[in-house]
Parts: C-alpha cells; sequence; structure tokens
C-alpha cells in the first residue's frame, strides 16, 4: 500500500502542473496494488485527451525524477473520471448543471433529476413524477452531508 507522503508528494507534482490551467482541476490520485498511479482530473469545460498527455508526459517525468519508486517501479494513467465515476467534487457539481443525475442518499434512497443549482451546503435538483399532460415537476433541495454519491445520467 501506497504511504500517505507518497501520495501527498504525487497530489502536490499533478498541482504543479496545473498551475496556469485554472479551468483544469484534480479530481482524484488512486495508487492500486503494482503501483499503478491514476490521476482523474476535470476541467470546468470539459478535458482533452491531449491536454491529459501533456500532463502524463511532463508528471512521469517528475515521479521518475524524484524516485518515489525506486528502479522506476510504477505506471501511470492521467484521465477524466469517466460516467461511471460519481462526483466528487463542488466544482463538478457546478459543471454539471443542466444534466440529469442520479443521486444516492445516506439512507440508500435515490432521487433522479435535473440538476439545476449549486450552493455551498446543498444542490436542488428537479423531479419529474407522473405521464403525459399529468407530468409534475418538483423542485428538491439536498444538503451535501445528506448524499452518498451522485452520478451523472447519459441520456439520448
Amino acid at each position: 500500500m501506497i504511504s500517505d507522503t507518497k501520495q501527498k508528494a504525487i497530489e502536490d507534482f499533478v498541482n504543479a502542473q496545473l498551475k496556469g490551467s485554472e479551468d483544469v482541476f484534480l479530481v482524484e490520485v488512486k495508487v492500486i496494488p503494482g503501483n499503478n498511479i491514476k490521476v482523474f482530473l476535470d476541467a470546468d469545460n470539459g478535458i482533452t485527451i491531449e491536454k491529459c498527455i501533456k500532463i502524463n508526459r511532463a508528471l512521469y517525468n517528475q515521479i521518475e525524477e524524484s524516485e518515489l519508486f525506486p528502479n522506476g517501479d510504477f505506471s501511470l494513467e492521467v484521465s477524466s473520471p469517466g460516467v461511471e465515476e460519481p462526483l466528487k467534487l463542488h466544482r463538478q457539481y457546478k459543471k454539471n448543471i443542466g444534466r440529469t443525475v442520479e443521486v444516492t442518499m445516506n439512507d440508500g434512497t435515490k432521487k433522479e433529476g435535473k440538476l439545476t443549482t449549486v450552493n455551498d451546503d446543498e444542490i436542488i435538483i428537479e423531479e419529474k413524477t407522473g405521464q403525459g399532460k399529468k407530468t409534475v415537476i418538483k423542485t428538491t433541495n439536498i444538503l451535501f452531508n445528506q448524499i452518498k454519491y451522485t452520478k451523472v445520467l447519459v441520456t439520448f
């Protein structure tokens, strides 16, 4: 298992690489067995593959030069979190305003609707109930401390 010191060092390296790119931000760093480092980045207007490649190359060199992993015994992936990953940061919620989300509450119940507002301590979604002419839109306020996780739903 990776030490907290190594984890923090990698996060610091990533944040140093992101300086000057105010729209790009670090979501998470995961290190899985075998020293496979996964860095998840996002951006306010979406992140490009080219940006991930550029950061991957610079970050790989920085980790290698730091000798965090003796003999270069590590692999590195830099990507966006993908739609299957839940939202982790307040900033991710903000960038997804207007999209349909599924919110799993701490008690296991789920709410689905259009994310309309993100405040410091809560989100607001519009839930549709009924069908046809009997469709009713209900506004629901959900405190962040009530949310287990939130996923963006892909709709066609």
